[in-house]
């Protein structure tokens, strides 16, 4: 006679039986008012420009834009990012600070139509305006420039906020950069512009497409300023001198290869948690779907999950509209 089999009495299968039980018990989720949709504003184009690498991610003009930014709104996202690409560009990055350069008058367009219901961010680096790509001045060796690059900083802070921006998101990794668009910001009556600190940004292989958003013309690499990839706890450094000199919030880019990280920054940190799902992540989904290997949506909410449930309060992704739809599906 065969033993009886007694089965076991722990089952946590249970909770994954049907659909309502799995969302009943979800531990982490993802809300449209987490998510921040980065916008690409190209000077004088007549119609939107794809961009080739990024699959449904255009360069706009700045009638699409606000066009795109009213339908984030409508979705209830957190927020938009907007980079601007300039027509002409040359070695100090001019038409940062100049309140007729796209981007501040992207700010201002944009603003005018959604900003009492979405949150206005804009990228405030030097470049996609320089003449050589990099973030911050050269000296005449070609270095980057550290302190130099820190007192243009404070002035392009200062046009953005004229044009009337919610919150700057310095990405140029400067030492120093926080405390002094902070100062600057309070000093001439800008206190209640917020500041994104771009606090742990890493000198990765997935930008490529980014570059070719911003038409990019660097020059070399960023791997003097932006950081080694092999290092966790130098972007919790980062990230505390950042909330230090007054950052309201503090970013981790990339999201997916560097979740660890978030999660360090998230633990160590009292104010909320940003991270970049970059374009080169977006691309790569974006291209498996393609040929079929995974199956598109799903991968997309994965993803996007996984950088919740790493730490982010916030996610800058190139999904944010698509992920709201598929959210409130």
């Amino acid at each position: 006679m065969a033993a009886e089999i007694t089965g076991p009495v722990i089952r946590p299968r249970r909770l994954r039986r049907t659909p309502a039980l799995r969302r009943m018990v979800a531990e982490t989720s993802v809300d449209p008012r987490q998510l921040v949709l980065p916008l690409f504003v190209r000077e004088g184009l007549d119609e939107p420009r794809p961009i080739g690498s990024m699959p449904g991610v255009v360069q706009h003009t700045r009638s699409t834009l606000v066009r795109a930014a009213v339908e984030a709104a409508e979705l209830g996202l957190g927020g938009v990012m907007l980079f601007g690409v300039p027509e002409q560009r040359d070695a100090r990055g001019s038409g940062a600070v100049d309140p007729a350069g796209i981007l501040n008058l992207a700010i201002t367009d944009v603003v005018s139509e959604v900003g009492d219901e979405l949150t206005v961010m804009s990228d405030l680096c030097l470049d996609e305006f320089t003449d050589h790509g990099h973030c911050g001045l050269l000296t005449p060796d070609g270095r980057v420039d550290n302190d130099r690059t820190l007192a243009a900083y404070a002035e392009m802070a200062l046009a953005q906020a004229d044009a009337g921006v919610d919150m700057v998101g310095p990405s140029g990794m400067m030492d120093g950069q926080v405390g002094v668009i902070r100062e600057a910001l309070d000093a001439a009556g800008h206190a209640d512009v917020s500041i994104l600190a771009y606090s742990a940004k890493y000198a990765s292989a997935f930008y490529g497409p980014f570059r070719e958003a911003v038409d990019s013309c660097l020059v070399g690499d960023r791997r003097t300023y932006q950081q080694n990839p092999a290092n966790a706890l130098e972007g919790v450094r980062e990230a505390l001198l950042d909330v230090a000199e007054g950052a309201d919030l503090v970013m981790v880019k990339p999201a997916l290869a560097y979740l660890d990280v978030v999660r360090q920054v998230r633990d160590s940190v009292d104010v909320p948690v940003a991270a970049y799902n970059i374009s080169g992540e977006y691309a790569m989904v974006e291209a498996a779907a393609a040929q079929g290997w995974i199956e598109r949506e799903p991968a997309i909410l994965e993803t996007l999950t996984s950088i919740r449930r790493a730490g982010a309060d916030v996610i800058l992704t190139y999904w944010a509209v698509e992920a709201a739809r598929l959210l409130r599906r």
